[in-house]
């Protein structure tokens, strides 16, 4: 039995959790409402606020599915409790962050300012403080969607392994490698 699938997800006051003749999970709660398609061969059962996936067999395509079946539930009624939080950094010189309410304007030392639109569902936040680098925050209930948006900023100006410069997470560590004029 799957660790991780057999572990069964609490559910907060005000969240409620629906599921669909077609398998479709919806999760609701004070924060949004969340929708999933998962496996037709997976179960999902609700008892006293307590939810649980059940896996019909023992096939590896059924191992596999019940863990992560799990995982993305929790992280749907997390989701719609808590909410999701990313802070990225701009690391270098002239590399500046601003929104105007869902676009995100980016100067980050290409000869022109990439203009990003933030989908609906995410809140999205940049600081500038005198002293410090850039910082924009993306939060919202949605973890999958959350984390894409990040990547695809991230991937605009990846942090180079000689200076540290570009677009990182504020919690991720670059490391750095010796220049030419270690080897002398």
């Amino acid at each position: 039995m799957s660790r991780i699938g057999k572990a069964p997800i609490k559910l907060a006051s005000g969240v409620t959790i629906t599921v669909s003749p077609a398998n479709e999970v919806t999760v609701k709660g004070p924060k949004g409402e969340l929708k999933r398609s998962i496996d037709r061969d997976l179960k999902v059962e609700v008892k006293d606020g307590v939810l649980t996936v059940i896996r019909p067999t023992d096939q590896i395509r059924h191992k596999a599915l019940h863990g992560l079946t799990r995982a993305l539930i929790a992280n749907m009624v997390t989701g719609v409790t808590e909410g999701f939080k990313k802070q990225l950094e701009l690391v270098g010189v002239g590399y500046k962050a601003a929104n105007n309410g869902q676009l995100l304007d980016l100067s980050l030392g290409y000869s022109h300012n990439i203009v990003i639109e933030i989908p609906k569902e995410l809140k999205v936040a940049t600081l500038t403080e005198k002293g410090q680098n850039p910082k924009i925050m993306l939060e919202g209930s949605d973890n999958q969607l959350l984390g894409q948006v990040a990547a695809k900023i991230r991937s605009l100006r990846k942090p180079e392994p000689y200076k540290g410069k570009g677009v990182r997470y504020s919690d991720e560590v670059v490391r750095k490698k010796a220049g030419k004029s270690a080897g002398k």
